[in-house]
Parts: C-alpha cells; structure tokens; sequence
C-alpha cells in the first residue's frame, strides 16, 4: 500500500513539473500592446472613413496605451490596403477599418487575396454615411427632379466615386436599377477627389460620403438632395432620404477592424475589448454625432458571421445588377 501511494505522489509531482510553465504562462497577463497599432486607412485624408478612423484611433490610445496610427494606403476602392494587411504578422499590430463590401470588387477584379478567408475579423464599429449631392447652382433641387431628367436623357448625367465596388458605385448601381435610368460612371481615387471633381463642374451629381461633403454643404458649395440612411441625419433634418422619396435604397456601408488571418484569439479579444471602450469614448461619440456616423457595433463573433452572410449578398447583387450588363 505504501509502494501504491508513493508512486502516485511521484506521478502527481512529474505531473505538476511538466505543467508548470504552461499554467505560469495561462495566469500570466497578456503583454499586449506593447508598441503603436497601425491602422491601414484603404481611403484619401479628408473622407469619412479616414476622418472616422482618426477619430476611433485618437480615442483608442486611451486604453491601449500606445499611439494608434492611420496611415491612408489608397487605391482600388480600399482593396491596395486589404492586400498589404494580408503581407503582415497576424501579430495585431496592423489593422484594417474595412468591410465584406470587397467581395464586389473581388469579382470585378483580380485581388491578391481571398475576402472571405484571408482576414480575422475582430469588431464592427460604424456605418458610413452617404448622400445624393449636386453644386448649389444645379437645376436640380430634388431628387425627384434629377431622376426624371435622367429617365428623359439617359447616359448624360455624369458621376464619380472612389472606385468600382465602393459605396458611391454601388448606391448608383442601386438607382440605376430602382428607377429606370442610366448615368455615366467615373471612376476616381478618393470621396475628396469626387467632390472636387463635382464642384468644378467635370460631373453632375454625386452619391457622396457624408465625410467630405458635409463642410461643402454647410458653406453653400454643394446641395444635399436625399440621404441613404433608414432615417434623416440630424445634421440636415429637414433633407429627406432616398426611401423617403420613394425609392427603397438603404446603404450605410458598415466597417470593422479586421488583420490578417490567424490572429491568435487572446490578441483579437485585447483588441475588441480597446476598440469596444474607444467607440464608446466621447471623442468618438461627438465625431459621429457630428457627421451623422451611425455606430453599428458587433463583437469578433457577430462580425465574423455578418461577414460571411455578406459575402452571399454581394455575390448576389453582382449576378442581379453587374454581371448581366
């Protein structure tokens, strides 16, 4: 009996030597972050998803305790800074603030990587505004008033976005199919580089992030015809939106921090847990009230099933709109 017990301290004891370290290392604190987190802005300066991840980073640096940086890779309607994320360590130390709206563009182009497996999603933040804009001296006051000119004169009213596959292309696809008319697409570099381009008269209209438009309407320089939210924004309650008008189009882009694929579980809860505090900051929380950013949170779970749900819708919305044309 004694030979028994002692046979079974000395196993217990082997046992307890060899799970030592790994028990010493569960109970340790995560030592996360210790230097800057980049985030890889896919859009120009001056836009709503470069404003609105300033201000998301200027907020964040509170509770990770270390400099959140944006630093804008353009090109390709957000895909350029999609792929440099896939060439990063899945270390957490680089992010993108993108959404599953890229698998349009993937299959209107050849990307360098897959939308729906080369990523981890960590945590939906916000929805980007969008409104129906034309210069203040344009005919049109309505919407109604535009639509109609381009049911009689298809193919003559002009527009820019940031790319094919971005929030603007899509919302004309939209219109496109909902009334009837046909407009010309320009494709550009950047929300900035459309309102300018508006403003000097090189096309008619524009389905414009609130971002960069906002000033240009408040000072007179550009007309809000209708805005793409399920309600008014606030800002310009007195503007209707476009299912208001009688069109049932809703598009407020949602966005997310997501990094490369194989982020280890501990580093994506780190960094839900920081982000999650700083949407809730009031730096953020002005910001978004300002311009008429709807905060749309979901966690790492949620996200990770809402992006996959989407992957289906926009493989849908390019066979019913895109690729039959």
């Amino acid at each position: 009996m004694d030979q028994i017990r002692r046979t079974i301290v000395v196993s217990l004891l082997l046992v307890g030597f060899v799970l030592a370290p790994f028990m010493e290392q569960t109970g340790r604190a995560l030592d996360f972050p210790t230097k800057p987190i980049t985030m890889l802005c896919g859009f120009g300066a001056g836009g709503i998803t470069d404003l609105t991840s300033r201000a998301l980073a200027e907020a964040a640096r509170k509770y990770f305790g270390q400099p959140v940086i944006v630093e804008n890779v353009t090109g390709g309607g957000g895909s350029v800074a999609l792929g440099r994320i896939c060439e990063k360590k899945p270390d957490g130390y680089f992010l993108a603030p993108d959404g599953p709206k890229m698998r349009l563009t993937s299959l209107l182009t050849n990307l360098p990587f897959d939308v729906s497996k080369d990523f981890t999603q960590v945590i939906q933040v916000w929805g980007n505004p969008f409104g129906i804009l034309v210069r203040s001296d344009s005919p049109f006051k309505t919407l109604k008033e535009l639509i109609e000119y381009a049911k009689a004169n298809p193919g003559k009213l002009k527009h820019m976005s940031a790319g094919i596959g971005t929030g603007p292309f899509i919302i004309m696809t939209e219109l496109e199919g909902a009334t009837g008319t046909k407009f010309i697409h320009i494709p550009g570099k950047s929300d900035q580089e459309a309102s300018t381009s508006l403003l000097g008269g090189h096309v008619d209209m524009l389905a414009g992030a609130m971002g960069s438009c906002t000033p240009l309407v408040q000072a007179g320089k550009l007309r809000l015809l209708a805005t793409l939210g399920e309600e008014r924004i606030k800002t310009f309650s007195d503007v209707p939106t476009v299912k208001e008008t009688g069109y049932n189009i809703v598009y407020v882009a949602p966005l997310g921090m997501v990094g490369p694929k194989g982020m280890p579980g501990e580093i994506v809860k780190a960094l839900h847990d920081g982000f999650k505090k700083a949407m809730e900051d009031p730096i953020f929380v002005s910001h978004c009230d300002r311009f008429g950013v709807p905060i749309l949170y979901k966690d790492t779970e949620a996200y990770r099933k809402y992006w996959a749900d989407q992957i289906v819708y926009w493989e849908n919305f390019y066979t019913k709109f895109i690729k039959k044309k």
